[in-house]
């Protein structure tokens, strides 16, 4: 049964964000990408996570996606901005970075298939995955990738307001 639900919930993960990626409209890019996170919220409660499945979707599903479509209603895109010429560019850009984003996700998966054959020949015992060992885990050893986020996430709110204060 698990495996079927696995099955349905990576098909639907794909294909909302592939959604994500060819919709037209922004706003049905937005709900695809919250219909994405909570797929994957749905996947931490399968991992025994329910404290990462609700943070995914309060926070993320929640909050964050509130604040893009915040943004996006607020920028008020027109077609009239996007000529051919600027097109050709950034068709270019986002090809050679989707392949340096492809080698990336290549040489992180390569590398957690070989650290978990290690970890499983090593130690035989899993970690605790309570919340108090990961908010001890978050704010001792990743308390600087969680301080980074939170600034750029702040960057971004600002951008945002700065790109849409021009436009009035």
């Amino acid at each position: 049964m698990e495996i079927l639900i696995f099955s349905i919930l990576a098909v639907v993960a794909v294909v909302c964000s592939l959604l994500v990626i060819v919709s037209r409209n922004p706003v049905g890019s937005a709900l695809s990408l919250i219909a994405t996170m909570v797929s994957i919220a749905i996947f931490f409660v399968m991992l025994n996570a329910p404290f990462l499945a609700t943070i995914q979707i309060i926070v993320y599903a929640g909050a964050i996606m509130v604040l893009f479509l915040f943004v996006i209603m607020l920028l008020n895109l027109r077609k009239d901005e996007f000529d051919p010429e600027k097109r050709r560019v950034q068709r270019f850009f986002a090809i050679l970075f989707a392949f340096i984003l492809l080698i990336g996700i290549a040489t992180v998966i390569d590398m957690g298939i070989s650290s978990s054959k290690s970890v499983e020949s090593s130690s035989g015992a899993i970690a605790p995955a309570g919340v108090e060992s990961l908010a001890q885990l978050l704010f001792t050893k990743y308390l600087f990738p969680f301080e980074l986020a939170s600034v750029l996430l702040l960057v971004a709110i600002v951008g945002a307001i700065v790109m849409a204060k021009r436009r009035l």
